[in-house]
């Protein structure tokens, strides 16, 4: 392994960083101290920045000699809203607000890189460093790119990253094609016709159609859809009644539908509307079938993923990139790629040894309580991103 002996050199500084964003988890679009935090360190380094794309986004722009050729790098800046278990001292100081998910380490991982490419410059044109907000459920990736981030930014590719509890410090995962699915949201609203629990003939009662309704819907995955395709359909919450005595008037389906194409995703939510139409029809009672699409699949380029590849392996050795297998997991890095070449990728967290005394005795995992992001990733992350960028520079295209 290759780290790069100036980035080695600062990486307790970075990490000071790192914890105090930790500290301070601001939710999507709120990151306001947190972009400040940024900006402050690009501006001292002599990076030029652009704040407000998505709200509180940040771009650094890095040039050097004369080429029009350009790459964007990104990491994401906003935290989870949830109670963090842990008591070490970079702990977060708000309650119900967390960094559960690594996005201060993926901060930190650029601000390293930043800094010793603005230093060195060893490249010639212009590393775009997207400091992305609203990851986790706002859709900051589209919202920059609403605000004109790729007209006023003329990126070649854009490339992203995302730690990896459970995976060896040291190793990366990345694969082409589909890595994560998009992300959707259903909310069935059942109206039937409320009654007295002891004469239900009066009524039309919405319960037995909610439970007919969920237990179609898994048809859809088993008997509508190819089965080499993947999909998931899970119920998530049903409301209903205020009584024991008392047959409600409605009852209302909420959950999240997942998938790694679009034509899946179109396959279930036609015949999920057909089917909550039907049922409902059946038992002489009406609905309101409501389906919002969030994030869409996560789908590598080819290209860009067997060129990240390669840099990775002459980082860390062959043998210690994986192959990444999809999850069902959202990310809104897919935004991006749906507009440009590129890849996403992990690196790993390791097993959570690395967590001080004073952590929550939870597992390390990606939004649990007890998280807490590995420091010594950030010399490795800031080396690969240097690299990739330089890489990509002096490739001819």
């Amino acid at each position: 392994m290759r780290l790069i002996e100036s980035i080695l050199a600062d990486a307790a500084a970075i990490a000071t960083v790192r914890r105090d964003i930790h500290a301070h988890p601001e939710l999507c679009f709120e990151e306001h101290r947190t972009a400040d935090v940024i900006a402050r360190q690009l501006t001292d380094w002599g990076i030029e920045i652009h704040r407000g794309l998505g709200g509180t986004g940040v771009v650094g722009i890095i040039k050097n000699g004369s080429s029009t050729r350009a790459v964007g790098l990104r990491a994401d800046i906003d935290a989870l809203p949830m109670t963090e278990h842990n008591r070490f001292a970079h702990a977060s100081q708000h309650a119900g607000k967390m960094h559960a998910c690594g996005h201060d380490g993926h901060t930190a991982m650029l601000l390293a890189a930043a800094k010793h490419l603005s230093r060195h410059r060893n490249f010639d044109g212009t590393v775009y460093l997207v400091f992305q907000p609203a990851e986790e459920g706002g859709g900051g990736a589209r919202e920059m790119m609403k605000d004109g981030l790729f007209e006023k930014f003329p990126m070649e590719a854009m490339f992203g990253a995302h730690n990896w509890p459970g995976m060896r410090v040291g190793q990366f995962a990345i694969r082409s094609g589909p890595c994560f699915a998009s992300s959707n949201e259903f909310k069935i609203t059942i109206r039937g016709k409320g009654a007295h629990a002891a004469m239900p003939h009066n009524g039309i009662d919405p319960v037995p159609v909610a439970c007919q309704m969920v237990q179609a819907f898994q048809t859809i995955i088993s008997r509508n859809k190819r089965p080499i395709d993947a999909g998931v359909i899970s119920v998530t919450m049903i409301h209903t009644g205020e009584a024991t005595n008392v047959v409600p008037d409605t009852c209302v389906i909420e959950g999240t539908v997942r998938s790694f194409t679009i034509e899946v995703l179109d396959l279930i939510e036609r015949r999920m509307k057909h089917v909550a139409e039907h049922t409902c029809a059946a038992f002489d009672a009406t609905c309101e079938f409501a389906f919002v699409r969030n994030y869409p699949p996560t789908i590598n380029h080819p290209a860009e993923t067997e060129f990240a590849r390669r840099v990775m392996a002459e980082l860390v050795g062959p043998d210690n990139v994986l192959e990444f297998e999809p999850t069902m997991g959202a990310e809104d890095f897919s935004y991006f790629l749906l507009a440009k070449p590129g890849a996403y990728f992990l690196i790993g967290n390791g097993d959570g040894s690395h967590r001080e005394g004073g952590h929550g005795m939870g597992p390390c995992m990606l939004h649990n309580p007890s998280y807490d992001f590995n420091d010594e990733l950030i010399p490795l992350g800031a080396t690969l991103w240097v690299r990739l960028a330089e890489a990509w520079l002096a490739d001819k295209r």
